[in-house]
């Protein structure tokens, strides 16, 4: 509840309200993973009154009776309901020049810092005690209840009893990242405190601190929710699933838990199948590139290879291509390690080294199943490789990923690993390399100037920028005032015809490979991202950094 205990201790026993007797009788009959002074509350040793009185006076703040005070509704469109309940703060008043904020923990410093760049404004701050804060917001933003798109189900046992507060908590970072659309969950045990970061369209934001002692209880409702990890176990890592419904959404959690120096640091990926449902188009391609790309994703046989580095969405992809092309006349078989998403009307394999249940030995059983369609998650060695291509030779469609970083550089990373040129030659029909990057936030992009060292790095002569309406980050609430919202991909693809099939036959290098396929009309990732820079729909910056090594 509170963020400095030891400190507020030390001022509540300064002040008089609270005696080192009543203190030391509190602590010896503290319930699991109760605060101090939540022990202090419910034995009425002290009330939220004196608390909150004690935290105004050594902050210097005013302190306000929030439930018997008049506030304009109107106000309460100042701070939206979600700002208010994570920060357990709410808006009481408004001259037009500073807007005043009622909050239940003047000692959290992090609330005090960021309220006002969250908000926009300047900020004068007030005290008031949890409960008449959590009425206040009950009162005017309908009691905190989720609505009809925030509802949440998960697995596990239901709030009740001494974890009713770690339940409801863990149950509330779920949502919020979900709210937020962040791709992780992070919970890491640091030296004296539990910090909690979310990756939103690729970069961690730290979200909240808890007491380091809730890490117990807060990993072993994880473990329970997930239904296959030990809650015994601390000294192994383990991996684990949970199924969370938010609305109608079904989103899978994926669970990595390790051990380290402070603790269990718990990392929970979140996969949102809905969003493989949403099209080609909501990946980024411009409808040129998704006609090609459609055309390659329906040829009846051969491999079609996405390249990139870890993080750069190549499983997206993947499974969006399954989503296109899964028709009822045809099977599709995948082999992955591990499923992420689980997807209808296809058969799922997971790889499972302990039992001998390689990528190799999953599809040799994979292709006595008889599929039209098969999806690697991704090609490693030379034994993957080549049941790989012999499977594209005999009539199958084969989608896989590699690490290159870009899409000519995939036929030496075949041939690093073993594979004949030939058989590349035959059996590679295209191979597509992209990276993310943030798109720009619609309600806030502002209009931008490209520098001089920007244009000369994307290449771009000032009449052609002149023409195009160029934008950058601006910032609001609803982007958390970072100017971005979502991903999409830069891509760059690379068909296979015939003279590129002999120039590989005859061992030509990755950089004659390049020189050919630029002549047939690819594009590099550096000019997709150009192209997304004069459309609006991406800064300079975003397509800079993801293409470093991309020298046009």
């Amino acid at each position: 509840m509170y963020s400095n205990e030891d400190y507020l201790i030390e001022l509540l026993l300064e002040s008089g309200h609270l005696t080192p007797e009543e203190l030391q009788g509190v602590q010896s009959q503290l319930k699991t993973q109760e605060s101090t002074i939540e022990g202090l509350l419910r034995t009425r040793s002290l009330t939220e009154h004196q608390v909150a009185t004690v935290c105004a006076e050594n902050s210097g703040m005013e302190m306000v009776d929030i439930e018997h005070l008049p506030i304009s509704p109107d106000i309460f469109d100042r701070m939206d309901e979600q700002i208010a309940q994570r920060y357990l703060a709410v808006p009481i008043a408004d001259d037009g020049y500073t807007l005043k904020v009622a909050v239940a923990d003047p000692l959290n410093f992090e609330t005090l810092d960021t309220l006002p760049n969250t908000l926009g404004r300047e900020v004068e701050f007030v005290c008031a005690t949890p409960t008449g804060i959590r009425s206040t917001i009950k009162g005017h933003y309908g009691g905190g209840a989720m609505d009809g798109d925030d509802q949440m189900t998960v697995t596990g046992a239901e709030p009740g009893g001494e974890d009713a507060p770690i339940i409801r908590l863990v149950t509330q970072m779920l949502l919020e990242a979900f709210k937020m659309r962040a791709s992780d969950i992070h919970i890491e045990p640091l030296e004296a405190s539990l910090r909690i970061r979310f990756r939103v369209d690729g970069k961690l934001i730290e979200v909240d601190q808890h007491p380091k002692k809730l890490l117990p209880a807060i990993v072993a409702r994880i473990k329970v929710m997930s239904g296959s990890m030990s809650i015994a176990e601390k000294r192994l890592p383990q991996d684990g699933r949970v199924q969370v419904r938010v609305a109608d959404k079904e989103v899978d959690l994926r669970v990595s838990l390790v051990p380290s120096n402070h603790g269990e640091s718990v990392v929970m990926r979140i996969l949102d199948k809905s969003a493989l449902q949403l099209g080609l188009p909501k990946l980024g391609f411009f409808s040129d590139d998704q006609e090609t790309f459609e055309e390659l994703i329906n040829l009846p046989d051969g491999i079609i290879l996405v390249t990139g580095p870890t993080g750069s969405g190549k499983t997206t992809t993947l499974y969006s291509c399954l989503h296109h092309i899964n028709k009822p006349d045809r099977k599709i078989i995948t082999v992955e390690d591990p499923v992420e998403y689980e997807l209808g009307g296809i058969n799922q394999v997971m790889v499972r080294h302990e039992v001998g249940m390689t990528f190799a030995a999953a599809l040799r059983a994979m292709l006595r199943q008889a599929p039209n369609i098969i999806m690697i998650g991704e090609i490693r060695d030379l034994e993957t490789a080549s049941i790989a291509i012999n499977a594209a030779l005999t009539g199958h469609l084969v989608f896989s990923t590699l690490h290159t970083n870009d899409a000519p550089s995939a036929v030496a990373r075949l041939a690093d690993i073993g594979v004949k040129r030939f058989l590349v030659a035959s059996a590679v029909r295209a191979v597509m390399a992209q990276r993310l990057v943030r798109g720009l936030h619609a309600d806030c992009k502002v209009h931008a100037d490209l520098t001089e060292v920007q244009m000369r790095s994307l290449q771009l002569d000032p009449t052609r920028v002149a023409a195009a309406d160029i934008y950058g980050p601006g910032g609001c609430e609803f982007c958390r005032f970072g100017g971005y919202k979502g991903r999409m991909g830069l891509f760059e693809v690379f068909k296979f015809d015939d003279e590129v099939r002999h120039m590989i036959n005859e061992n030509l290098t990755t950089p004659q490979l390049r020189r050919r396929a630029r002549e047939l009309g690819m594009r590099t990732l550096r000019e997709d991202g150009v192209r997304k820079v004069l459309a609006g729909l991406t800064s300079a910056e975003e397509v800079l950094a993801a293409t470093m090594g991309d020298s046009n």
